[in-house]
């Protein structure tokens, strides 16, 4: 049987390191695409500690290690990617000294989500430290890239080209130390109206394509409020996140119009359905429009161009699910009271491993979704010391401590 009170005890030794770690890498920028630094910060680290069997970056860009070699293969996921700043006049803080105060880490990335990658680093050191690997199984850490940009995309490539297919996944990315088992897909859509450009003197005489395209904005949010519900993942939502348009001059009729827009789907939803739905807004705006979903083609840290389309399927785990009882009785068996279990309200890299691969996944990571993208970007120190503890000890628990 797991000894989970030494299990807490050395997560609680480890605090000052993993904090030291974490504000290290909070302090390198690592906007999607840009991730070879932090990258290298984290392999340094992995190889001081001398925890994994195999260490490997693949093409895609993706830091992978390996602990143990039992046949049973468990991976636990981390992005190391982050969003720009925004404006840097409304941080309160450097966003890259990574500030402590009232027992929290604040900086970009530091929960969203840098955080975990310190809990996972240090749950091999406890791995190995109280000889917690067992014969039948293996645990893959993941530190993955490119997620804020094209989530998932960096599995398609483990799966697809790597060959690694896990027996279940731990994602990492922000539930607050709760455990969640499913969340909404999601999709992009582009709408381009055209019409008939002009001088801007003699508007008559053109057909503009902006006015063509605020009709159908005004249809798309309409038809937001149309949309499916479920009463685990939530309602489908529909949003313009972007508008441009094409013109020779700021003094004639714009001949095209787009708008891109963010789809997220819950249960009933597919592509082609979302498709429908807003081909037949444009049909009710009463103008004509090409609808597509598009694809995502810029190249990683490595320059590798691996390219995709912006659709990942909706994806939820039962209740009883291995993976799920395993993540709840690791939960109990340390923290000694009952987890609360949920879904993510926002994307993870499990919208390609389960959505389109099928591949069972949990959530439990440190840090609130709500300070994401934000410039309250931030993660409990406490979360750190729970994360490394609850990732030392999930594989046996999942594996029925073999």
């Amino acid at each position: 049987m797991l000894d989970c009170a030494a299990i807490l005890k050395r997560a609680r030794r480890y605090e000052k390191p993993m904090v030291r770690f974490l504000r290290e890498l909070v302090a390198i920028p690592s906007e999607s695409g840009h991730e070879s630094k932090v990258i290298q910060r984290i392999r340094r680290e992995l190889k001081s500690l001398k925890v994994c069997d195999q260490l490997w970056t693949d093409r895609f860009g993706n830091l992978l290690a390996r602990v143990g070699n039992g046949p049973r293969l468990i991976a636990i996921d981390a992005h190391v990617d982050t969003v720009g700043l925004g404006n840097p006049d409304e941080w309160p803080h450097d966003p890259y000294r990574g500030k402590i105060a009232r027992g929290i880490v604040y900086g970009r990335g530091a929960g969203d989500q840098k955080g975990a990658v310190p809990a996972m680093v240090y749950a091999a050191g406890i791995i190995k430290d109280l000889n917690l690997r067992g014969d039948a199984w293996s645990l893959l850490l993941t530190f993955t890239v490119s997620e804020e940009d094209c989530d998932g995309l960096n599995w398609q490539h483990i799966i697809r080209e790597d060959g690694i297919r896990p027996e279940c996944v731990v994602i990492t990315d922000s539930t607050n130390c709760k455990i969640l088992r499913g969340q909404r897909g999601r999709m992009e859509i582009g709408i381009t109206a055209r019409g008939r450009s002009c001088h801007g003197s003699m508007p008559h005489k053109g057909d503009n394509a902006v006015y063509k395209i605020a009709r159908v904005i005004t249809e798309i949010e309409q038809l937001n409020g149309r949309l499916k519900s479920d009463d685990f993942l939530g309602k489908g939502t529909v949003a313009v996140s972007y508008v441009d348009c094409r013109t020779p001059s700021l003094c004639a009729v714009p001949d095209q119009a787009y708008i891109h827009l963010d789809r997220r789907l819950t249960v009933g939803d597919t592509k082609t359905s979302a498709l429908r739905e807003v081909r037949d807004a444009v049909r009710r705006a009463g103008v004509r429009a090409t609808v597509k979903v598009p694809t995502y083609d810029k190249p990683t840290h490595t320059g590798l161009v691996y390219p995709a389309e912006k659709y990942f399927p909706t994806w939820c785990a039962p209740s009883n699910a291995p993976q799920v009882r395993g993540a709840v009785e690791t939960y109990r068996a340390l923290f000694r009271q009952k987890p609360t279990l949920g879904r993510w309200t926002f994307s993870t890299n499990a919208v390609s491993i389960a959505g389109m691969f099928n591949i069972p996944c949990v959530g439990f990571g440190p840090a609130p979704e709500n300070v994401a993208h934000t410039v309250k970007d931030s993660v409990p120190i406490e979360h750190l010391i729970k994360c490394a503890a609850f990732y030392a000890a999930f594989p046996r628990m999942y594996c029925g401590n073999s």
